[in-house]
C-alpha cells in the first residue's frame, strides 16, 4: 500500500502530482494512503501494491478547479475523497455534472466551505500598523483564525490589494508575509501582540453610524459575522449595545422622519383632486364633455366617447361595461348585438329601458385591431379607476334609487370588486350613500356561452335579474325609505 504524504506549503499542486503519478501506475483508490506531514505512519504503510495498467484519462477542467479548493479544506480525508471520485470518472466522466452523485456532492459542499472561510478571512483580517510611518513602505501585520488551510490561496489577494506596502497575516498554522512586492510563507506563530490602531476610534464611528437599527436581522448578521470571528474584530465589541438599543433608536428615526415639503404636498394634493370626481357644471354640458375626455389612453384610439342616455329624473340607471364596435361608431350605448339581447330579454321581464338611464362604466371602446376586425378587450383597474368620473357624474344627476350593474367592469367601478360576478350575481350590494346596487351578467356573456343548455340557463337566470330589479323599483317608489330592506 503506498503512502503518499503531502506538504502543508503548496499542498494543491502537490496534490495534483501525486495523483497524475499515482493514475500512470495504475494505482486504485484502494492501494493509496493519503496524509500530510502531520499524519503519523499507520501498521499499512509502504506495503506493497499491485500495480494494474496505467491510466491514460482527460481530467474535466472542472474537476481540476474542484480539486484547487477541495485540497484547502481541513478534512483529513479531503485527498482520499478527490481521488476516489478522480478514478471513478476515468470511467464515466459524465459525473462531473451528476448532482445526484453523492461523492460529488460531498466534494461541493466541501468546496463551498472554503469558499466561505476564505470570503471571511478578506471581510475580516484587519491590519495593525506594526512599522515606522516614515519608512518608504509602510508594514502591518494582521492575526486570523480560519476554519480551513485558506491563508495560503487566499494570500494573493492581499498582495494585490494591498501592493504598496508590507505585511503579514499570522494565523496557528501558517504565515503568510508580503515584502517589498515579493509573497511568501512560514510556520504558523502564536498570536502576537499587536499595537492599538490610531483610526480605529474614527472606524467605529462610522460602523455605528451605518448601522440601520429599522432593517436588524440578527440571525442574518451572526450568519454573515459568526461569533467565532468577533473576539478579532474591533467593531464586534459594539455590535451587542446596537442591538440592545435597535427598538429605540428605530422608533426615534421614525419620530423624526421627514415629511414632504410643502411644494411636492401641494403638487400631490392637486394631482389626487384631479382624480377625484368633482364634476359641477351643468347637466347639458355633461355630455360634451365626456366626449372631450383625455383622462386616459382609450382615448387615442377610440372614434368617440359614447356617455349615457336617457332621462335624468328616472329610479333605476343600468351600468354596462363599455362601448363595443357599434357602439362606438353610433355613439350610444347599448345598440349592438349584446344591447339587441338585453332589449329582448328585458321586454320579456317587463323591464321598459326608455324608463332607465343607460351608460357604462367605461366610456371609451378599447379593443384590438385584428385585420379588418376590432376584438373587445376589458379595461383594466386603472382605467375603470379614470372612468369612475363620469360615472360619478351621472350618478350625481341621476340620483338613482337603484342601479343595475351588468357584468364584471361595473361592479368593479360601483362596488370596488368585480371578482366572482357570476356567485354575486342576483345579489344587492349598497354603496357608501346607501343606494344598492342589483349586481348581474352583462348580455355578451350570454352571446359566448358555447353549449346551447348551458346559454338558456344563463338566459333564465338573467330573465330572473331583470325582473327582480322591476320589482325593486316597484317597491322603492312606492314605499319610499325602504332600500334596507330590499338590500340582499
Amino acid at each position: 500500500m503506498r503512502h503518499i504524504s503531502l506538504p502543508d506549503f503548496g499542498t494543491a499542486a502537490a496534490w495534483r502530482t501525486a495523483a497524475r503519478s499515482c493514475l500512470s501506475e495504475g494505482l486504485s483508490p484502494a492501494d493509496i494512503i493519503w496524509g500530510s506531514e502531520q499524519t503519523e505512519r499507520g501498521l499499512f504503510y509502504d506495503q506493497p501494491t499491485t500495480a494494474a495498467a496505467p491510466v491514460n484519462m482527460t481530467v474535466p477542467r472542472s474537476f481540476v478547479s474542484l480539486a484547487e479548493t477541495v485540497c484547502w479544506h481541513r478534512d483529513t480525508d479531503r485527498f482520499a475523497r478527490l481521488y476516489q471520485f478522480l478514478w471513478r470518472l476515468k470511467d464515466a466522466p459524465h459525473l462531473i455534472a451528476d448532482r445526484g452523485d453523492e461523492g460529488l456532492a460531498h466534494l461541493r459542499g466541501m468546496e463551498k466551505s472554503v469558499h466561505r472561510c476564505q470570503h471571511k478571512m478578506k471581510a475580516f483580517v484587519r491590519f495593525r500598523e506594526i512599522g515606522n510611518r516614515d519608512d518608504a513602505r509602510r508594514s502591518f501585520a494582521a492575526w486570523f483564525e480560519p476554519t480551513h488551510h485558506t491563508v495560503e490561496p487566499t494570500a494573493d489577494f492581499f498582495a494585490r490589494r494591498f501592493a504598496d506596502m508590507d505585511w503579514r497575516i499570522v494565523t496557528p498554522e501558517k504565515t503568510a508575509i508580503f515584502q517589498d512586492g515579493s509573497l511568501s510563507f512560514a510556520p504558523g506563530e502564536p498570536k502576537p501582540s499587536l499595537p492599538d490602531d490610531a483610526s480605529e476610534a474614527l472606524w467605529l464611528t462610522y460602523f455605528r453610524s451605518i448601522f440601520n437599527p429599522a432593517r436588524l436581522k440578527v440571525h442574518a448578521m451572526t450568519s454573515e459575522m459568526p461569533k467565532k470571528y468577533w473576539k478579532n474584530l474591533p467593531e464586534a465589541a459594539t455590535i451587542p449595545d446596537l442591538i440592545a438599543n435597535a427598538p429605540a433608536r428605530a422608533r426615534a428615526m421614525a419620530d423624526a422622519a421627514p415629511t414632504l415639503p410643502p411644494v411636492r404636498a401641494e403638487n400631490a394634493r392637486q394631482q389626487l383632486a384631479a382624480h377625484m370626481s368633482a364634476w359641477n357644471g351643468p347637466k347639458e354640458a355633461l355630455p360634451a364633455a365626456i366626449h372631450d375626455c383625455t383622462r386616459c389612453p382609450l382615448h387615442k384610439t377610440a372614434t368617440q366617447a359614447v356617455p349615457g342616455v336617457g332621462p335624468l329624473d328616472v329610479p333605476l340607471m343600468i351600468v354596462g361595461e363599455q362601448p363595443g364596435d357599434q357602439e362606438d361608431l353610433a355613439g350610444l350605448p347599448f345598440v349592438g348585438p349584446a344591447g339587441q339581447l338585453f332589449d329582448k330579454v328585458a321586454q320579456s321581464a317587463g323591464l321598459i329601458r326608455e324608463d332607465a338611464f343607460v351608460t357604462n362604466a367605461v366610456k371609451h371602446f378599447k379593443f384590438t385591431p385584428r385585420g379588418k376586425r376590432r376584438l373587445h378587450q376589458r379595461p383594466n383597474s386603472g382605467e375603470i379607476e379614470h372612468c369612475r368620473w363620469w360615472l360619478d357624474a351621472e350618478r350625481a344627476l341621476v340620483k338613482p334609487k337603484l342601479i343595475l350593474a351588468l357584468g364584471a367592469t361595473a361592479a368593479e367601478a360601483l362596488t370596488g370588486s368585480g371578482a366572482n360576478i357570476l356567485r354575486r350575481r342576483g345579489s344587492v350590494e349598497q354603496l357608501a350613500d346607501g343606494t344598492p346596487v342589483l349586481l348581474s351578467v352583462h348580455p355578451s356573456f350570454l352571446l359566448r356561452v358555447p353549449d346551447a343548455c348551458e346559454r338558456e340557463k344563463q338566459m333564465v337566470l338573467f330573465e330572473h335579474d331583470l325582473r327582480r330589479a322591476v320589482e325593486m323599483i316597484a317597491a322603492l317608489t312606492t314605499r319610499p325609505g325602504s332600500q334596507d330592506m330590499m338590500a340582499g
